[in-house]
């Protein structure tokens, strides 16, 4: 009798690892392809803001994209940091929108970026300059034509000597060479430049403002003046009044003798009597923005008057729209109502109509004149609501009132029907009335299900600037305040006036640090409220 010899197991053959699709050369490659196109994307529009950021010797920026393309690069053409490939989309966008903003916030809350402060020295020597420009005695007309460059308008004229010379604002005035004059003896064709046709000077009334404003410097040293035109066809040298001396750092008022000395503590050329000139540039002042804040008189009394109207509004807009809110999902959580459905659906009406206009209807409705307000409900009555500052913060809190407590009113009735019933049961059984019952039960677990919701209320509205710019833009205008502060200002609306958006002057820097408070404020109390939140989860 014959024995097999025993047979060997054979190893399961091994499927070769799946390639990744963004890899993959073989077949069509649409995976690779399209990382492949995605990435020349990200990195040409990396290499345009490099290139922007080195133009403007903006070295920060320059770095952080620098930094950020390399590590694109190596991310997504690497085998390796497959959690980043994921990851940096996320990070990016966290950098950008978030820590960049905010750092950027608190660098200019240390400046006086701000009206007659919003540029480097350089830009404010010019300034001064063509503030003080008059044209120059016994300067000739000389032929001039419009030029334009890539959306970039300039002048080119004929001087003396018959040779034309063309620039722009940011070029002086420069020879061209075959360049040729035409019969009206202004230039015809210049290289690299397109003459704007003389019609299309004469009908355009948007060019001719432009062509007014623009002003080519004749040379590199700014007080050598520039050229300047009034009706498009010919031109004359304008010099400033003021002298510029870059050693010395002044600026001589040639019609007065007066001398301005540049200040860089301050950013201001500043004369021996006190007075400065109107452009000056932004420096770093330190914590001066913030002591403002507390030691000026005026502002200070003005924002502290603003930040109590403030905790006030935003704290009347969360508990006025939850009672409300709650109130009205304990009625309508009632199986025994008719109707419920549709009753609740007229209930979040509010909340489904754009904030913006709603405050606009409003501002209508409540105006003395002839809002309905007091034709139908005060036996048409003239009452100043939007003039009387009490008036107006009791206006305002009401709009708010009507806007948000469809939101309370969902979020509530979404609570009462998550609750235990076998609870409220046993405490019904045990003798607890429906009073206690909400006091004691439905309440706090209520607010352990709605806390977190109310907090982030709390803060939206500490900075709901829509109502109150809507409404009465701050309104009624608080007597001697500085920045057009206004008694239903709120601090972000504060941080809007005294920012100059609004119009007026501007002290970015100010509106800056006040905004730094403001984080702080808002991101403190969130704080401190969500611990006291974790108390209530006891009730559970």
């Amino acid at each position: 009798m014959t024995v097999d010899a025993p047979t060997t197991p054979q190893a399961p053959a091994q499927t070769p690892p799946r390639e990744s699709h963004a890899r993959r050369w073989r077949g069509p490659g649409w995976g690779f392809l399209a990382k492949l196109g995605l990435m020349a994307l990200v990195n040409a529009f990396g290499v345009m803001t490099l290139l922007s950021a080195f133009r403007a010797e903006s070295w920060i920026v320059f770095s952080a994209t620098l930094v950020l393309l390399v590590a694109a690069d190596i991310v997504y053409f690497t085998k390796r940091a497959l959690p980043l490939k994921y990851l940096l989309p996320g990070l990016v966008f966290l950098l950008v929108f978030q820590v960049f903003i905010f750092g950027y916030t608190a660098y200019i809350a240390f400046t006086n970026y701000g009206t007659g402060h919003a540029g480097t020295q350089e830009q404010a020597v010019e300034a001064a300059l063509i503030q003080g420009e008059r044209r120059v005695e016994d300067s000739p007309t000389y032929p001039l034509s419009v030029v334009e460059r890539v959306g970039e308008l300039g002048f080119a004229i004929v001087d003396e000597n018959g040779d034309v010379l063309v620039g722009s604002a940011e070029q002086p005035l420069e020879e061209a060479r075959d360049a040729e004059v035409g019969s009206g003896g202004a230039p015809s064709e210049v290289p690299g430049w397109e003459v704007v046709p003389r019609t299309i000077v004469i009908t355009d009334a948007a060019l001719q403002e432009q062509i007014a404003s623009l002003r080519v410097p004749v040379s590199e040293d700014p007080n050598d003046g520039s050229i300047r035109t009034r009706d498009g066809s010919s031109g004359a040298v304008y010099e400033s009044t003021l002298v510029w001396d870059a050693d010395a750092q002044t600026i001589t008022d040639t019609t007065t003798g007066t001398v301005y000395t540049a200040d860089h503590d301050s950013g201001s050329f500043v004369a021996e009597d006190g007075s400065t000139l109107p452009a000056g540039w932004y420096v770093t002042v330190g914590f001066d923005n913030f002591l403002r804040l507390f030691t000026d008189p005026a502002l200070a009394q003005v924002l502290l008057s603003v930040t109590v109207w403030t905790f006030v509004f935003a704290t009347l807009s969360v508990v006025l729209p939850f009672a409300l809110g709650l109130l009205l999902a304990l009625i309508y959580n009632d199986a025994r109502l008719k109707g419920r459905r549709f009753l609740r659906t007229l209930y979040i009406l509010p909340y489904a109509f754009p904030a913006f206009m709603s405050a606009l209807l409003f501002r209508g409705m409540f105006n003395a004149e002839f809002g309905v307000i007091n034709d139908l409900f005060f036996f048409g009555a003239n009452i100043n609501w939007l003039g009387d500052p009490w008036l107006a913060r009791a206006a305002v809190v009401w709009v708010n009132l009507w806007l948000t407590y469809p939101y309370y009113f969902l979020v509530c009735t979404g609570a009462l029907q998550a609750l235990p019933q076998d609870t409220l049961e046993a405490a019904s059984l045990d003798g607890a009335g429906r009073s206690r019952q909400l006091r004691s039960i439905i309440l706090p677990l209520v607010l352990v299900a709605t806390a977190p919701l109310l907090i982030s209320s709390f803060a939206f509205s500490f900075n709901n600037f829509t109502v109150i710019y809507m409404f009465n833009n701050g309104g009624p205008a608080i007597p001697g305040a500085p920045y057009a502060l206004g008694a239903t200002d709120i601090l972000i609306s504060a941080i809007y006036d005294i920012s100059g958006v609004s119009g007026g002057a501007a002290d970015y820097g100010l509106a800056s640090a006040l905004s730094i408070l403001v984080f702080a404020v808002v991101g403190g109390i969130s704080a401190i409220a969500f611990r006291q939140t974790r108390k209530l989860e006891e009730f559970q």
